[in-house]
């Protein structure tokens, strides 16, 4: 199973955010947009670097609310790990669990072009998963369609 397939399912959407909007707004845009994490982009293609409901938290507890005030560049991961829409799933699997990281840009000849969380690639696999369990149930019990 390809990242392409994860993206078919869910969609190519990402939210960015410009590296100068304050944290404030960033909070108000994850949760109007009910999501974890955004993408942080100058122009909206590139990915300039990555801001998670994690890195909010953490600047908090260091810094108090006055980060709030700050620009989402001053709190964002700039070393972003990126994967292409013909990556397996098992690699970006693998990326999410060794890095421990819960979000990673799609990235299709350098132009963001999709998003794929840690809920997103359990889904997946989950109903991969189903398949695989009625395609041996109905095997076992001669059912097959």
């Amino acid at each position: 199973m390809r990242i392409s397939d994860v993206l078919r399912d869910k969609g190519g959407r990402v939210v960015t955010v410009a590296p100068d909007l304050p944290v404030q707004d960033l909070l108000t845009e994850l949760a109007e947009q009910r999501i974890g994490a955004a993408v942080v982009s100058g122009d909206g293609t590139a990915v300039d670097g990555i801001v998670s409901e994690r890195d909010i938290v953490r600047a908090l507890a260091v810094r108090g609310a006055a980060v709030l005030a700050e620009p989402v560049s001053a709190i964002a991961t700039t070393r972003v790990f990126t994967i292409g829409a013909d990556a397996d799933i098992a690699e970006v699997e693998r990326l999410m669990t060794e890095h421990r990281f819960r979000h990673v840009p799609v990235v299709t000849d350098g132009r963001l072009t999709g998003i794929v969380s840690i809920g997103d690639v359990v889904k997946k696999r989950i109903t991969e998963l189903e398949v695989e369990a009625n395609a041996l149930t109905g095997y076992i019990t001669g059912e097959r369609a």
